[in-house]
């Protein structure tokens, strides 16, 4: 397999101020392709010009991507954008080199790249099980807070497990816990500090939250009902306090589009969930399908 790493840097923070603003999510697969080729140049042609990218699969110091650092390699060709990293997994990938311990950990995890300053960040690790004939691995949230022109917002990406529902929701349990009842516990810092160490004012812990990634779980499934409300003889449930599928709310129907093809079944399960005061301001939506870049497809969502 050939790994490729370029010199590619597009103008992806160059968008007119009356512009709606564009979020993107990608899961890329440690930058594989459809191909079997890595080429990370290819992964960030294929985010374009979004304002807020939410990335899952990004490995660092990993044999399989020949220990690239892919974390600083895509902020490398993202010039115009602020970024944080957040890993699921963190192992030790250190060497000694003429008596000399190089620093590296082996990482897998979640990405945040923003047009507009990251105020504040956090990691969430989610709730785990070991099993013996099973793959499985730490799953992670990263959520951040971000001054957009809709105002003070929170942004995470996620990824969550593979297996099946019997993982999935205890992990979905914990991420809306996280990110409905960010308001009551507060920013990061607080309190009348004197000592000069908090040279900037706290950032806020807006109430509006977009979250997107790979949730690995389609509209027809019981995490699906379990993040947005059941649906039932009249329609699904919508919660204030509450978040709502954005595919939905620019138009499209549940059953609409696909993220992956697996076994020749398509499925969408690579979202965009926002809380319901966000979902009047969706205004459009797609997948981009003729990506070739990883095993699923980046998905895209217009916000006035």
């Amino acid at each position: 397999m050939k790994f490729t790493l370029g010199a590619y840097a597009p103008d992806i923070c160059i968008r007119d101020e009356d512009e709606t603003m564009l979020c993107a999510s990608y899961n890329i697969q440690y930058g594989v392709g459809k191909d079997g080729r890595f080429d990370l140049d290819r992964t960030v042609a294929e985010i374009g010009a979004a304002d807020l990218v939410a990335l899952q699969e990004v490995d660092r110091h990993v044999a399989r991507s020949a220990m690239v650092d892919q974390v600083t390699e895509i902020a490398a060709r993202m010039p115009g954008m602020h970024w944080v990293y957040g890993p699921g997994i963190d192992a030790d990938a250190s060497e000694e080199v003429n008596g000399t311990i190089v620093h590296r950990r082996r990482q897998f995890g979640n990405m945040v790249l923003s047009r507009w300053p990251i105020l504040s960040s956090a990691n969430h690790l989610l709730p785990k099980s070991a099993f013996v004939h099973q793959v499985h691995s730490r799953r992670a949230m990263i959520e951040t807070v971000i001054e957009t022109p809709l105002g003070p917002l929170r942004f995470a990406s996620v990824h969550f497990d593979h297996i099946g529902p019997e993982t999935r929701l205890p992990q979905i349990e914990a991420a809306k816990r996280v990110l409905l009842d960010g308001p009551a516990t507060g920013a990061t810092w607080g309190g009348p500090f004197a000592d000069g160490w908090f040279d900037r004012p706290a950032p806020p812990m807006p109430t509006p939250v977009i979250l997107m990634g790979d949730f690995n779980f389609a509209p027809d499934s019981s995490e699906y009902d379990k993040f947005l409300g059941t649906s039932g003889s009249h329609g699904r449930l919508s919660y204030v306090h509450g978040f709502a599928d954005a595919w939905v709310a620019a138009g499209h129907g549940e059953s609409d589009g696909y993220s992956i093809e697996f076994c020749g079944i398509r499925k969408r399960i690579d979202h965009c969930f926002v809380t319901a005061d966000l979902a009047p301001r969706v205004k459009r939506a797609w997948i981009d399908n003729e990506a070739q870049g990883s095993d699923h497809q980046p998905v895209f969502f217009d916000f006035a």
